[in-house]
């Protein structure tokens, strides 16, 4: 069966038809809509299935809106309310971390550096306490009157209560060296001597013959300068 023509809704036979828009037209019939200029393939233009010639092909053109007090209303309101959800969804999630970060190398080695650095603020602030102390001891101990009187000796329970009484636990004193154990450290933090059982060093200097006292501090020979002494284990790194 024929189909009718779209415009005269009249039969199109196959000798006349023009498929195109997804209708069917005559000849005659496939006109501009504005002119009713006669088009064919090869000139016309489609705007909602109905066919234009160039120059009256409808474009699409910018509306300019007023900005009037109406306008201005809406948006100051469509702006509160977009503050007022963020208000809700940040009270909603204030305190819950929703970032995974991936335990890469480089924030190993960033961490590591974090933990030395307040390693090295604790070690600060220890020496800073206790030197006070030792300071008082040196001169209780080494004062001694005009007369020939004995030196002033604090007595074990007096030392017992100082240090039970002291901020920091007070590290092992190093009588004698102890026996070399052959491991070898690298300084990474230049170091002062804080007393005299204490060895100093610079960054890079080889510790040799260490050997742990205890948790925080170790003894052993500077390779450079072959002083020996008790050094802080968080300034050293092994080799």
């Amino acid at each position: 069966m024929n189909p009718l023509c779209s415009r005269c809704n009249l039969v199109v036979y196959p000798t006349e038809k023009i498929n195109c828009l997804d209708k069917y037209w005559h000849v005659r019939c496939f006109r501009c809509e504005v002119c009713n200029m006669s088009l064919n393939m090869k000139n016309y233009k489609g705007f909602a299935k109905r066919p234009y010639c160039n120059a009256h092909y409808p474009r699409a053109n910018f509306t300019c809106v007023a900005d009037t007090p109406e306008n201005i209303r809406l948006k100051q309101q469509s702006k509160m309310q977009s503050q007022v959800l963020y208000k809700e969804d940040f009270e909603k999630n204030k305190g819950k971390s929703f970032t995974v970060v991936t335990d890469t190398p480089e924030l190993q080695r960033l961490k590591k550096s974090q933990d030395q650095i307040s390693n090295i603020k604790y070690h600060e602030e220890f020496e800073k306490s206790k030197t006070p102390h030792l300071h008082e001891e040196g001169r209780i101990q080494h004062q001694q009157p005009s007369n020939t009187a004995p030196v002033y000796q604090p007595s074990a329970a007096a030392q017992n209560y100082h240090y039970e009484h002291a901020p920091e636990p007070v590290r092992p004193a190093a009588a004698a060296p102890p026996p070399s154990a052959g491991k070898r450290y690298r300084a990474v933090y230049d170091y002062v001597a804080a007393d005299e059982d204490e060895v100093s060093f610079m960054d890079g200097d080889v510790i040799v013959d260490v050997q742990q006292i205890d948790e925080g501090w170790m003894y052993g020979r500077v390779e450079r300068t072959n002083m020996q002494g008790m050094l802080p284990a968080n300034y050293v790194e092994a080799i």
